[in-house]
C-alpha cells in the first residue's frame, strides 16, 4: 500500500521490492562523503548428511570490516561434537580472510549465550523483554 498524495503514511505488511530499494538507495546516498563503502558481501557454510539433510549451517555477511553472524544453527543429534564450533570458526576465518577485525552476532537469553561466550565473544547490549520474560543479547569478538 502506498502514502496518500498528501504524504501521509500507509503501512503494509507487504512492501515491494522495488519500493524496498528505492529506500535503500536513498538512505546510502544520503550518507556522509567520509563514510567508505559498506562492501557487505554474504557468506555462509553449510552440514549436510549423506542424504543431502541439513545438519547445521551459519551465514551472515561482512562489511565495514566486520563479520556479522545473523545465523548459526546445528541439528540436535549433532550438538556436543563440535559442528557448531566448526561452522563458527570457518565464519571468523573467512572474515578474516576478507580484512574483517571484529564480528558480531545476535542471540535470545534462552539460546547459546555460553556457546558464544566459550568462543570469545562478549556481551556489549541487551533489549530486556524481547519477547516477554526474555532478553535479546549483542555480542562481539576481535578477530
Amino acid at each position: 500500500m502506498r502514502g496518500t498524495d498528501e504524504g501521509e503514511p500507509a503501512v503494509t505488511a507487504e512492501p515491494r521490492d522495488d519500493d524496498l530499494g528505492e529506500l535503500v538507495a536513498a538512505l546510502v546516498a544520503s550518507r556522509p562523503s567520509t563514510l567508505p563503502p559498506e562492501n557487505r558481501e554474504k557468506l555462509a557454510s553449510f552440514v549436510r548428511g549423506e542424504h543431502g539433510e541439513l545438519l547445521g549451517g551459519i551465514a551472515g555477511h561482512t562489511g565495514y570490516g566486520w563479520l556479522f553472524i545473523a545465523q548459526l544453527w546445528v541439528a540436535e543429534s549433532m550438538r556436543g561434537r563440535g559442528f557448531g564450533s566448526s561452522l563458527l570458526r570457518a565464519a571468523e576465518n573467512e572474515g578474516r580472510r576478507r580484512g574483517c577485525r571484529s564480528a558480531w552476532l545476535d542471540t535470545y537469553s534462552f539460546q547459546a549465550r555460553p556457546f558464544y561466550e566459550a568462543h570469545g565473544y562478549r556481551v556489549f547490549g541487551e533489549l530486556p523483554g524481547f519477547p516477554a520474560g526474555y532478553r535479546k543479547l549483542f555480542l562481539a569478538k576481535a578477530l
